[in-house]
């Protein structure tokens, strides 16, 4: 399985990104899990960890299911890299909203060849996130995570700025987008309800702020980077 990301089937690279994904999240990466997200039988879930492993790109972890080695890693990172960029050039370049560069990018990633990859990180200005905020790994492989706090985290008054969206449903992605929640946006919560309910959230700056409420679950999704400052409004 030695082989470049064009030549791999659809189904290893969505598996691939997905263990990564579970891994990023500390969750279990199990047969059953994995075969409900890439909605396939668990002996199909089955067949490709015994191919990975065959491979050298997973191992077992006992009560942990399977874990990328550092060479699966590396691979994972080259199918990462390909949709990230894929999703920034249809963003940025053809106009495609964030809601939907993602089950785009999902098709062309396993098609474009590694030369076209150079020329799409160079036209892009060899960009270091996609749209949502996400790392983008370099050419050798490494990834450079964004290090913050959710936003159901931030404290009361406390300023900070999005870094980064987790979820890539498109609907919630659409929804975020129209209360005004993308990456870079500085954003302060006002108030929060009680037994995990709903946060007030004061988002952008200046003329353009404007308060919106958000659903405890969502702001779980949101990462976000305190002000440096440590400033706190009143």
């Amino acid at each position: 399985m030695h082989k470049p990301i064009q030549e791999l089937a659809p189904r290893i690279s969505d598996c691939l990104k997905l263990i990564y994904a579970m891994q990023e999240r500390g969750q279990k990466v199990s047969t059953s899990a994995v075969s409900e997200r890439l909605g396939v039988s668990d002996a199909t879930a089955t067949m490709m960890f015994k191919d990975f492993a065959s491979a050298g790109w997973v191992e077992h972890v006992p009560y942990r299911g399977v874990r990328l080695t550092p060479l699966g890693e590396r691979k994972a990172m080259e199918v990462i890299r390909h949709h990230r960029l894929l999703e920034l050039y249809l963003a940025r370049e053809l106009g495609y909203s964030w809601d939907k560069v993602h089950a785009e990018a999902d098709k062309l990633e396993h098609v474009i060849s590694e030369e076209f990859e150079d020329k799409l990180d160079e036209l892009l200005g060899y960009p270091t996130v996609d749209p949502h905020g996400d790392p983008i790994p370099s050419k050798d492989g490494i990834i450079e995570q964004r290090q913050g706090q959710t936003l159901a985290q931030l404290k009361e008054g406390e300023l900070a700025q999005i870094l980064r969206i987790s979820d890539q449903d498109s609907e919630k992605l659409c929804y975020l987008g129209e209360l005004g929640l993308y990456p870079e946006t500085v954003v302060q919560v006002v108030g929060r309800a009680p037994f995990g309910g709903p946060l007030r959230v004061r988002v952008g700056s200046g003329s353009e702020q404007t308060e919106q409420i958000l659903g405890a679950e969502l702001a779980e999704h949101i990462l976000v980077s305190v002000s440096r400052s440590g400033e706190v409004l009143q």
